[in-house]
């Protein structure tokens, strides 16, 4: 199989995951993904021996509510410009708003993305007190519907501006597995100073 079909299939399946009845089976087909899959990120002499991610436990706090600001009135610019440091080059983002929210620890706020010449899809990365310790250093994902991850992790009602972001889904991106992989990390705005202790840790 071609690579572009290759590609095409990993985004199709990945999208399933999303669509699957809980959290266990969401993440024990992510693992049978990872392992089996040509567009894994796992590093091919590593996937042999892989046994899967690893996780926090559920935790239901961490499914929360929140409320999408619009960019003018969160105070912020409405472009940003994030180098992945590989060959995708700098990517264009528009400000969708300042998503605020309440997460064990205390309130908290995200820039929600939307991304300018690539598929125009909604981005939601992070770091948090656990990056480069607990979790993954560069930051972890929430929503990339470019590539399909959203489902669950971020639930909207058609004409409001009240979401659920749901951080067990939360996930490390493609260059946390093998340095082969240039990611767009989280910008400053989106470091969060609590723990988020929900979704992927960092893999080992």
């Amino acid at each position: 199989m071609s690579h572009e079909l290759d590609l095409y299939d990993w985004r199709r399946r990945v999208a399933d995951l999303y669509r699957l009845p809980s959290l266990d089976a969401f993440r024990a087909g992510r693992d049978a993904l990872f392992k089996t899959h040509p567009q894994s990120p796992i590093p091919p002499d590593e996937r042999e021996s892989f046994s899967g991610l690893r996780y926090f436990a559920a935790d239901n706090a961490h499914r929360v509510r929140a409320h999408l600001e619009p960019p003018a009135a969160a105070g912020v610019e409405a472009e940003l410009e994030i180098d992945t440091g590989g060959e995708d080059g700098v990517v264009r983002y528009r400000r969708a708003g300042r998503l605020r929210f309440t997460i064990p620890g205390g309130p908290a706020e995200l820039t929600l993305f939307r991304m300018l010449g690539y598929g125009g899809g909604l981005f939601l990365p992070f770091r948090d007190a656990t990056s480069g310790s607990e979790t993954y250093g560069g930051g972890r994902y929430l929503v990339d519907s470019v590539k399909m991850t959203l489902g669950g992790a971020l639930t909207v009602t058609p004409g409001s501006d009240e979401v659920w972001l749901d951080f067990n889904y939360a996930y490390n991106p493609s260059c946390a597995y093998d340095a082969r992989w240039a990611c767009p990390l989280a910008p400053a705005e989106n470091r969060l100073p609590l723990p988020v202790r929900a979704g992927e840790l960092a893999y080992s």
